[in-house]
């Protein structure tokens, strides 16, 4: 296939973002006939099916996935040069893809990506939550141009990436200002037996306050295991139980949950990795953010 037909490329877009070709005829204002020739022209010029049938319905093949996240990356910027155009507003925002880990608290990953919003139109932010290795993959396929992370990339993925370490950042545990008059006297053994809302297991503040409660001898009540941060601090501030937050994310925890702090988990900490594909960053933008969040955000 030496030139593609970008017509039978949208038509192609337009039939798996609708679903069938009757709905993306009348999208494309064209008879379903049509849209189905055009479609098996690029079929044929590509030598593979793009769709398969599944009932009465349309599913992207497996190569029909790979065209697709081509097609829409060149129609979601032609409609935004359009939409550029007619607004008169001829600057041209950098496109940054990022993947967060369902494990890293949603507070350090802004923090880490505050810079990109601070001038406004000159970043736009796609941002992308998921488990590790699923965020691996998207990497691999160009469709993410970072990952955030609490995990280093593991070092059996065989994905041609690199882990760029931003620094760590110790735990501290938070609480009701009711909860907190109660176990900071004595703290840290007035945490044994001390109701406790923790993350799940696998999760790298998990695995980083389990050795430390182990370290101090410290056997908590645990009333809830959560796997989203967030989620935790919204029952901690109820007064469900202690809670662990790193200090990267201190202030803001204090200042959005109205909680205190109990105290600090000294010498246990989480460690947080930007992995991008390549192994000296050029893209300018993650650059600066690896940069301030070493230099600003972590120890």
């Amino acid at each position: 296939m030496r030139h593609l037909n970008y017509n039978h490329l949208l038509y192609f877009w337009t039939v798996a973002r609708e679903g069938s070709i009757a709905r993306a005829s009348r999208v494309l204002h064209l008879t379903p006939q049509t849209v189905s020739a055009q479609i098996k022209q690029l079929e044929q010029s590509i030598g593979e099916p793009l769709f398969n049938r599944v009932g009465r319905g349309l599913v992207l093949s497996e190569m029909g996935s790979v065209v697709m996240r081509y097609a829409d990356d060149i129609f979601t910027t032609g409609l935004e040069l359009n939409r550029v155009l007619k607004s008169g507003e001829h600057g041209h925002a950098t496109m940054l893809t990022v993947g967060i880990t369902d494990s890293t608290a949603k507070l350090v990953a802004y923090r880490i990506l505050q810079p990109a919003t601070e001038e406004p139109g000159a970043v736009r932010l796609v941002l992308i939550e998921d488990q590790l290795e699923r965020l691996i993959g998207s990497l691999a396929t160009h469709h993410l141009d970072l990952i955030i992370s609490d995990a280093p990339l593991p070092s059996n993925s065989g994905v041609k990436a690199w882990n760029h370490h931003l620094g760590q950042s110790e735990i501290r545990i938070f609480a009701t200002p009711a909860l907190t008059r109660k176990f900071r006297p004595q703290f840290p053994k007035s945490l044994d037996g001390a109701p406790f809302l923790v993350p799940t297991t696998g999760n790298a503040v998990r695995r980083v306050l389990d050795d430390w409660f182990e370290r101090q001898g410290i056997v908590p009540k645990i009333i809830a295991e959560i796997d989203d941060s967030a989620l935790i601090n919204a029952f901690g501030s109820e007064g469900a139980g202690l809670f662990p937050a790193s200090t990267a994310s201190a202030a803001r925890i204090r200042k959005m949950y109205g909680v205190t702090e109990v105290g600090t988990a000294s010498g246990a900490f989480v460690e947080f990795y930007a992995i991008s594909p390549e192994r000296k960053i050029r893209h300018p933008v993650v650059y600066q953010l690896c940069e301030r969040a070493r230099t600003s955000l972590f120890r």
